[in-house]
């Protein structure tokens, strides 16, 4: 459900996306503007919210896994009142600070209405966590599956919807309809909430019945509770901090240096680009992937509690390899077909195709280091992500000081990899010593590196024939979707997934039936 959730927010996503970027007036410059105020708006979400989520799905799912559903349900309201304050604090400070931010922060002035337009959407997704959290933990995750996709789906229309209104009544000013953009993500934030209220008001006599019926209720002291959260989410969130300052160091950095060498206008530009189209195409990988690191904590911290380590082992090793089959096609194609996907998604503004070919290549170490700290975070080893993004932050900060005023924008792009890999090395090092996990480099390395490169191959054939023949847009659909069809058929053949294995992915047993007809 997850996993389906997030193909269909990427997808509806990347269409608004595409209409901004071609949208007359907007463009790369918008693209900058909105990217920038994204970003900060992304780090008081950090603070008030990001940890949230995974911190109330652990400790839930380790109380209601021992029978303790009334211990469960008081860490949720003790949660709801103490991220819904600290949410409010966060949109306060980004309402009032927004001018200061825009003017001396980002030295991007044009940013200052669209960080007012999304300053009350802190608040509002501090309280939606909270419960998407204890769902998770209670293992229902199509609340949040639906409520993400429901979310997204609207923040599209709405954006359409504003941003037209808004376009015909300046005469396309940028900075009005980025404005308008980022109003729309506030009013959908706000439909998603409303959507996980109304579920939860439906389903609390039910929950009450469970909370009744308890078996081994211990009651913590509220000061005890806080600082179990605090214990979980603090970490995460500060996982999730250093990770998105990555992007923010970009932000501070990129056109503050460039504009020194190509000038003001051309160094907005470019991280219009940069942040823009490059980043929203990187990351499309890392949502399809986010469900595995969200279903793993849950489902370690509930194997924990009934001391089933064979079980969380193995849900990690297979989130793993599924995690290196959706990564490495991921990153050769997106490499490959750079210039062609530009071409085709944003005909209007398709600059950049060298900086997403050198980009592509974080996404394997991203996606991995995605998994890998869903099951440190299940294991209870909270601090480990911290350190490794801290210490890619720090490497992100210093190589983008030095490679910029070299090699331009490019050298933002190299810094990211750099970092990226130096997060995965520290990650993976640490799960391995916590957990005796057998990676053999045949399963896990070398075949799907083999069924990639097929796939790439191919695509890049029937590319190559049908150029003559099929219309431009559509040649690069069918080559992927052949591709894809190819890389399934190769990583059967290879036989990377073993029985059992196939077995775990849902319907898994049925599609195994087939495929052996």
């Amino acid at each position: 459900m997850l996993m389906l959730s997030q193909v269909i927010i990427k997808i509806v996503g990347l269409i608004y996306k595409l209409y901004l970027t071609n949208k007359e007036g907007f463009g790369d410059r918008g693209n900058a503007i909105y990217g920038a105020a994204f970003q900060i708006y992304s780090l008081f979400l950090t603070v008030s919210s990001i940890g949230v989520p995974n911190a109330i799905s652990k400790l839930v799912s380790s109380k209601v896994a021992i029978g303790d559903n009334k211990g469960a349900y008081r860490i949720f309201k003790i949660a709801f009142a103490m991220f819904g304050l600290l949410g409010f604090v966060g949109s306060s400070i980004l309402f009032f600070g927004a001018n200061y931010i825009a003017n001396i922060y980002l030295q991007i002035p044009e940013a200052e209405l669209t960080i007012l337009a999304l300053s009350p959407s802190v608040f509002l997704v501090s309280i939606a966590s909270v419960l998407r959290g204890y769902f998770n933990g209670r293992e229902n995750l199509s609340v949040t599956a639906n409520s993400q996709s429901l979310e997204q789906i609207f923040k599209t229309i709405l954006t359409i919807c504003i941003v037209e209104q808004i376009a015909a009544v300046s005469c396309n000013n940028t900075i009005f309809m980025a404005g308008a953009a980022t109003l729309a993500t506030t009013l959908a934030t706000l439909f998603s909430l409303v959507y996980l209220y109304r579920y939860f008001v439906k389903r609390k006599k039910e929950v009450w019945k469970e909370v009744i019926s308890s078996v081994k209720y211990k009651k913590d002291s509220i000061i005890k509770i806080i600082k179990s959260i605090l214990a979980v989410s603090v970490p995460i969130a500060l996982c999730a901090l250093f990770s998105a300052t990555t992007k923010t160091i970009d932000a501070l950095t990129v056109v503050r240096i460039l504009k020194k060498i190509i000038g003001e206008q051309e160094a907005t530009l470019q991280y219009g680009i940069l942040s823009g189209k490059v980043d929203t195409l990187i990351t499309l990988p890392f949502s399809f992937n986010i469900a595995f690191a969200t279903a793993l904590v849950p489902t370690i911290s509930a194997a924990i509690a009934r001391k089933e380590m064979h079980i969380a082992k193995k849900r990690i090793e297979f989130s793993i390899l599924i995690t290196i089959l959706i990564g490495l096609p991921c990153t050769i194609c997106m490499c490959l077909f750079s210039n062609e996907i530009l071409n085709l998604l944003f005909p209007n503004a398709s600059s950049g195709a060298e900086m997403l070919a050198c980009s592509s290549w974080t996404i394997i170490f991203v996606v991995l280091t995605q998994t890998i700290n869903g099951a440190l975070q299940g294991l209870g080893k909270v601090n480990i992500p911290v350190i490794a993004f801290a210490f890619g932050a720090i490497i992100k900060f210093i190589f983008n000081l030095l490679l910029i005023p070299i090699i331009g924008v490019k050298g933002a792009i190299l810094s990211s990899i750099i970092s990226h890999i130096t997060s995965f090395i520290i990650c993976f090092i640490s799960l391995k010593r916590n957990l005796k996990l057998s990676f053999k480099i045949n399963k896990f390395l070398i075949k799907p590196t083999i069924a990639s490169i097929i796939m790439a191959m191919c695509s890049y054939y029937i590319y190559i024939k049908l150029y003559l023949i099929v219309p431009q847009k559509i040649i690069l659909i069918i080559s992927l979707l052949i591709g894809i069809i190819i890389y399934i058929i190769s990583v059967l053949i290879l036989k990377i997934l073993s029985e059992q294995e196939i077995f775990m992915i849902p319907y898994g047993q049925k599609m195994y039936k087939r495929i052996k007809k």
